[in-house]
């Protein structure tokens, strides 16, 4: 520290403060206003990416709430349908079940009109069976009992007896 004392000169003093502050002035003038406006300038690019990093968060939930709304709108849709298609198929089955009760019931009436018919057909022919034998037995009695007037007679007597009038 004594040799810089010593050897102190302020002739060179005074160039190396005017060079220091000459240095000074040009590198704020060139270099400072620059590097501060660099900060500056990313100071407000990280304000903004901040802002729009918010902006993007609330436009998500928006998005997320939207999403949400149309997913439950969807399940209550789906809801809906499934219901619909519930009551479509059981309209279906209680419309089958009557058509097959209509079909079944005009089955039963038109074998019930079959037996109907074919049992007259059998009485009727029953019927003409017995009236052909009793005609063909009534033959053969009045052959063999008729053969005198007195039988005749009594016979037509009897039989006016047992017929009945319906």
């Amino acid at each position: 520290m004594d040799k810089l004392i010593n050897d102190f000169s302020f002739g060179l003093f005074f160039w190396q403060i005017l060079l220091f502050v000459l240095l000074l002035i040009l590198l704020r003038r060139f270099a400072w206003k620059p590097i501060l406006n660099a900060v500056n300038e990313r100071e407000d690019g990280i304000k903004s990416a901040l802002a729009a990093a918010e902006e993007a968060k609330k436009e998500m939930q928006n998005v997320t709430a939207d999403s949400e709304r149309l997913l439950k709108e969807a399940r209550a849709e789906r809801e809906a349908m499934l219901k619909e298609a519930r009551e479509i198929k059981e309209k279906m089955i209680a419309d089958s079940k009557e058509q097959a009760k209509i079909e079944g019931d005009k089955m039963l009436k038109q074998a019930q009109v079959a037996i109907e018919s074919e049992k007259k057909a059998a009485v009727a022919d029953i019927k003409s069976q017995v009236a052909e034998l009793s005609v063909a037995i009534a033959e053969k009695v009045v052959k063999e009992e008729l053969s005198g007037k007195d039988k005749q007679l009594k016979l037509v007597e009897s039989m006016l007896g047992d017929i009945k009038l319906n």
